[in-house]
């Protein structure tokens, strides 16, 4: 059985706005999940287990992935990052949409087994207010905000790797621009003809 649902894999720099755009996509559009990653990084506060992410300490996550239970894992700023191959297609055989917040390094290793996965790539505004966003969150201090504003220009740098660009400067705008893009791939004529396949096999009776 072909997959049913859609695999959509949303990256962008640290502070571009990835989770609050995802957050608003997962609001409004139904039949649409987002995957929780593995992660060995710490829980922040206000996350829970399981539904932000699911930690895990390092040594178990380097069993889960020299098992092969990831369909993607990255390392970033010196923690480890996965997906859940089993989750994912399980979901997308049942006609689920799923999105995956990953980076450019977890969206290269996903086409490999998905290369028919849409890929949308967040940018802020500008440098500056990046930074401002960053800074804003009041969980870093100096140093780690520079390294992840080197980090955000090497991410960037892979824009042209991915299928379609929002830009992030009003939110609602940005919020209707992946609306746009998740309701124009429902509507292609092999999803949505198997939707509408009795309502054709109808009007086609003579």
């Amino acid at each position: 059985m072909g997959m049913q649902g859609t695999l959509y894999i949303i990256a962008a720099p640290s502070g571009g706005g990835k989770s609050s755009l995802v957050k608003a996509l997962l609001e409004s559009t139904p039949n649409l999940q987002v995957s929780v990653s593995y992660t060995t990084r710490p829980m922040r506060p206000r996350e829970q287990q399981g539904v932000d992410y699911h930690f895990v300490d390092q040594a178990r996550f380097d069993t889960l992935r020299d098992s092969g239970v990831f369909l993607e894992h990255a390392e970033v700023f010196g923690h480890c990052y996965g997906t859940s191959r089993a989750w994912v297609t399980e979901r997308l055989l049942q006609g689920i949409d799923i999105i995956l917040e990953i980076d450019w390094q977890g969206k290269r290793q996903i086409a490999q087994s998905f290369p028919e996965a849409v890929s949308i790539f967040v940018l802020p505004p500008s440098r500056a207010v990046l930074e401002q966003r960053l800074r804003a969150r009041g969980q870093d201090d100096d140093e780690v905000i520079a390294r992840r504003m080197q980090a955000a220009t090497n991410e960037i740098s892979h824009w042209n790797e991915f299928d379609y660009l929002v830009l992030n400067d009003d939110f609602q705008t940005a919020v209707a621009d992946m609306q746009a893009i998740f309701r124009a791939r429902r509507l292609r004529r092999e999803p949505q003809g198997a939707r509408l396949r009795r309502l054709l096999a109808e009007l086609l009776v003579y």
